[in-house]
């Protein structure tokens, strides 16, 4: 199983000692929890919605509580997940109280005819579902208003905002997983990127761009410029080649995020699993918040680049 916290300008220059053990502590936690899913011959979606489900909990993560603010000052939240056996997939989108996005998608792709569901219809269904909608101020942390604030000082003055990639911090989360009885999945999670117009929805919660799992080829979670990973419909894209060149899962994943999207300038990483357990975690950032723990039950976090 393999999972990311978000990728981006992640120097240890800002970030305290302090701050990075509770990174790598939730990250730990939320991989222990998808991992005990498996070993007890659970399934590769059940591990994969619980570990995200850990991360949207956390305000460290732009996922969930520690979702970013719009410019109209509200918290949007994006997720999907897919079944690799089945091909089944569901996302919401633009959703404002659903503590776990997550689980609603899943609901959307076990529940309805449907694949993806957005705004106040994707919160209609889920109260046919049961979910308890949290109010506005569930997602509101200092920490993210103040970036907020920041932001908003700056577009009032005029100054430009950094290039995609560049001087920013992408938390969106992510996980896949491969089960004892060989299914893969893949889901994604985020609160979209900060000062979002318009209602903006990037590649998260779209199927083949941020997130997309298949049991013949592999499954890709993907964080960054959402308006890169959607034109290069980047997770599917991975998979494909797999499947049909025959590359390895590592080469068909650095030739899309360390080649394609470096020429673009889009900034991001992934995190892929094959069918065989084999993982590839490349991104074209300065660092990455990521976790994997393989067949053996040996755990390994990194955030920066070595």
């Amino acid at each position: 199983m393999v999972i990311h916290g978000g990728a981006g300008t992640i120097l240890r220059s800002r970030l305290t000692p302090v701050m990075e053990k509770a990174y790598i502590d939730t990250l730990t936690i939320a991989l222990r929890t998808g991992y005990e899913i498996l070993q007890r011959g659970g399934s590769s979606l059940d591990a994969v919605e619980a570990a995200i489900r850990i991360m949207e909990d956390c305000p460290l993560f732009n996922a969930g509580k520690g979702a970013v603010f719009t410019a109209n000052g509200v918290n949007e939240l994006d997720a999907s997940i897919m079944d690799g056996k089945t091909l089944g997939a569901g996302a919401v989108a633009a959703v404002e109280h659903v503590k776990n996005p997550i689980s609603l998608a899943r609901m959307v792709m076990e529940k309805s005819p449907h694949v993806m569901m957005v705004g106040s219809g994707a919160e209609e269904f889920a109260k046919t579902q049961g979910v308890k909608l949290v109010p506005p101020y569930y997602f509101w942390t200092e920490r993210r208003w103040r970036g907020f604030e920041a932001a908003r000082a700056r577009a009032d003055s005029g100054k430009t905002t950094a290039l995609p990639g560049e001087g920013n911090h992408f938390g969106t989360v992510g996980a896949v997983a491969l089960d004892k009885a060989g299914n893969l999945a893949a889901g994604t999670s985020t609160g979209g990127t900060e000062m979002k117009r318009y209602g903006r929805v990037g590649d998260s919660p779209i199927i083949g761009a941020g997130t997309y799992a298949n049991n013949l080829s592999c499954a890709v979670s993907g964080t960054g410029d959402g308006e890169f990973f959607i034109r290069n419909n980047v997770a599917a894209d991975i998979c494909a080649r797999v499947r049909y060149s025959g590359v390895s899962l590592q080469q068909a994943a650095d030739d899309v995020v360390m080649k394609e999207l470096v020429a673009q300038h889009g900034g991001g990483g992934v995190i892929a699993m094959d069918r065989t357990g084999n993982i590839a975690t490349p991104f074209n950032t300065e660092g990455m918040y990521r976790a994997w723990v393989t067949s053996d039950g040996k755990i390994t976090v990194r955030i920066y680049k070595d």
